[in-house]
């Protein structure tokens, strides 16, 4: 039991950093995707425009304060896939908020950003920044 919380407690620590760094993204996404609606782009556009805007920062983030690694062109690639099924997560959950709950599009959007980030923070901690040990070729 000891040994769980013991191992438990870093994620946790990694989890709350993250809830920061994406905290900050979520802000560069829905400012950004309120910003494209009131100059008059579309709502479906609007999402991915500002959901790769916010993708950046927080790439640059996530590596240098939640996983403590240096950013790099090489790992990018594998965050921006890991990004993908987030990417897919928050478009199809605004769009179905919006369409089909009825929901206002910031609301909607907002929905979308917070259904993708426990998705979005599993890929990362598993498959783009792999515990030290658990994966030798880590770029």
């Amino acid at each position: 039991m000891m040994n769980r919380l013991i191992r438990t407690r870093p994620m946790l620590r990694k989890l709350a950093q993250y809830f920061l760094t994406a905290g900050v993204a979520a802000i560069v996404d829905i400012g950004g995707f309120a910003l494209l609606l009131g100059v008059g782009a579309a709502l479906v556009p609007a999402a991915m425009a500002s959901f790769l805007a916010a993708n950046v920062v927080n790439y640059v983030l996530t590596s240098s304060y939640v996983f403590k690694t240096a950013p790099s062109l090489r790992r990018y690639p594998v965050f921006l896939a890991a990004a993908a099924a987030g990417f897919v997560v928050n478009v199809a959950v605004t769009a179905l908020s919006a369409h089909l709950l009825h929901l206002a599009p910031v609301l909607a959007k907002t929905t979308g950003v917070g259904i993708a980030f426990f998705a979005n923070f599993a890929l990362n901690a598993v498959f783009v920044f792999p515990p030290p040990g658990r994966d030798d070729r880590r770029p």
